[in-house]
């Protein structure tokens, strides 16, 4: 039966009217993969601001945001306390804050540190007060209840016969769990010598990089050897991120103060001991801030290695700090231009890069949960309004994204991959 030129027409109109909704409906999707909240807010619950970001999926994918809500003027050595937020369905909706550590003396609570422990179920959570004390807790229901506080000073104080520190902290960001089930932390310790913070309180420059691990699932605490000194080349190696290469071994990945402006990788075979000499990594600009780093999948669980890192990328941001922090330091430089890399070669190269907010954004994390999507937890906006002040900033946000917005459709999971563990 032969069309007639009317219903050719109407077809015709019907086709192209079905492609462009379907164009249409293509480019929505593709805008709504990614996702941006802001789930804690300067001046909001009595505090000044909030800072310090770590992220994680617990092993049955529960968010978990913890951070430093700070008083006073938002200063380290202010009164500071550990606060969280949990997310059930992958960061559509969060619960309420609520306040995991408070110092009745108001001296500092921070760097919050958790570990995912993937054979056990349980989250695993360090933090330092008054950044002279380290303590452990944990939880076994996601993060609704933690267990008491235990101190565990005495695994750092081991350090103290190689290095005479007065100041430590751990993290900050999330620490991991190996194939064999050691929990590690990377800690930078310091000898108070520093005077950026005047007479009345330690400093926290010089410092050095050491790792602290568990083999018993957090009921006892050992720390390792010094990952990073400090010299003249490794200038005040201190805030760290890790993760465990595909053969085993651990990178971490270290902030530090060195004129040339680029992390340090170091790598251990089991995260504790014969740590490698640290070397530059080109592919990472260093505006002297913290940067995150995260595993998102691994053969042969998965189909491809991917590793994610994730810091603010300013080298093109022409701001610079009048003066150094000490004489062999670099100036600080701007933290703007939050950037996402990704690496499909254990960290040799990192050919995947998009720009998360290219304005005012500092310290971030990063966590994956089991449907694939990547949650970046990160300090943005500075309070001042001019954006000169990236010390201080107005919210924290959670943004979250798919393989497919940040490769911009080149990469996403195979349909065989399994949860990462």
């Amino acid at each position: 039966m032969k069309m007639s030129s009317n219903c050719k027409m109407i077809m015709f109109c019907f086709m192209f009217i079905f492609c462009l909704l379907s164009t249409i409906n293509g480019i929505s999707q593709d805008t709504r993969l990614i996702r941006s909240q802001k789930i804690f807010e300067a001046g909001k619950n009595g505090y000044y601001t909030f800072r310090i970001a770590s992220v994680i999926s617990s092993a049955k994918g529960t968010l978990m945001s913890f951070c430093a809500a700070r008083k006073g003027t938002g200063g380290d050595w202010d009164p500071i306390d550990i606060v969280m937020r949990r997310s059930t369905d992958s960061g559509t909706t969060w619960e309420p804050m609520k306040t995991l550590v408070h110092n009745n003396d108001n001296l500092p609570c921070d760097n919050a540190t958790p570990i995912v422990d993937y054979i056990t179920g349980e989250v695993h959570l360090l933090y330092q007060i008054d950044y002279a004390k380290c303590f452990y807790i944990k939880s076994g229901d996601d993060g609704k209840t933690w267990t008491q506080p235990v101190e565990i000073t005495y695994a750092i104080n081991e350090i103290k016969g190689i290095y005479p520190w007065v100041v430590l902290a751990p993290g900050p960001g999330h620490g991991i769990q190996l194939k064999g089930g050691r929990l590690v932390v990377p800690f930078w310790l310091s000898n108070g010598g520093g005077k950026e913070f005047g007479p009345n309180h330690r400093g926290h420059r010089p410092s050095i990089v050491v790792s602290a691990f568990s083999d018993d699932h957090g009921k006892t605490w050992k720390a390792g050897e010094v990952a990073v000194p400090d010299n003249d080349t490794t200038v005040i190696p201190n805030e760290t991120s890790c993760v465990q290469l595909a053969d085993g071994r651990v990178l971490f990945n270290s902030r530090n103060e060195s004129p040339n402006y680029r992390r340090l990788f170091t790598i251990s075979k089991d995260g504790a001991t014969n740590w490698s000499t640290p070397v530059f990594a080109d592919a990472f600009f260093e505006p002297i801030c913290f940067g995150s780093m995260c595993r998102y999948s691994m053969q042969p669980d998965q189909s491809k290695n991917r590793i994610l890192f994730c810091n603010p990328d300013s080298r093109q941001d022409p701001w610079t700090a009048e003066k150094a922090s000490t004489p062999r330091s670099a100036k600080n430089r701007h933290r703007t231009n939050l950037t996402i890399r990704m690496s499909y070669d254990e960290g040799i190269t990192w050919p995947v890069s998009k720009v998360i907010d290219p304005g005012i954004a500092g310290y971030s994390d990063l966590a994956v949960t089991p449907d694939g999507l990547i949650h970046c937890f990160y300090e943005g906006g500075s309070i001042d309004g001019t954006g000169g002040n990236h010390y201080k900033n107005t919210h924290m946000s959670v943004v979250s994204f798919d393989l497919k917005w940040l490769t911009d459709g080149k990469d996403h999971p195979d349909k065989k991959d399994k949860p990462l563990k």
